[in-house]
């Protein structure tokens, strides 16, 4: 079975940066992180599609903060977070997607950032 390997989060003080990183396996179109804080809804954090055109989306909330990139080769996705805001704190879960297959999207476990003192 497909896993998502995640790690990289913490709890920091605001105005600190954390990194996070996931390993896929397989075929891989994009990755990138949500998040869901306890009472909301997920929302997008980021995205990475090499082969698309424009290949990096950002949530409007972490434009301008945040940084993905990604090693293909190795599978593996890297989000920079800078300059952690208090409501930044959440659960972020990984996410990797396929053009194809069964099952055309996966998730990690979830990692808990919180970004307050």
């Amino acid at each position: 079975q497909v896993r998502l390997v995640e790690s990289g989060g913490g709890s920091v003080q605001p105005g600190v940066s954390l990194r996070l990183s996931c390993a896929a396996s397989g075929s891989v179109y994009a990755m990138g992180w949500y998040r869901q804080a306890l009472g909301k809804q997920r929302e997008l954090v980021a995205m990475i599609a090499p082969d698309d055109s424009r290949p990096i989306t950002y949530g409007d909330s972490v434009e301008g903060r945040f940084a993905i990139s990604m090693n293909y080769a190795e599978r593996t996705a890297y989000l920079q977070m800078n300059d952690l805001k208090p409501e930044d704190t959440a659960t972020y879960y990984c996410n990797m997607k396929r053009r194809s297959g069964a099952q055309k999207t996966f998730w990690g476990q979830g990692i808990q950032v919180t970004g307050s003192s």
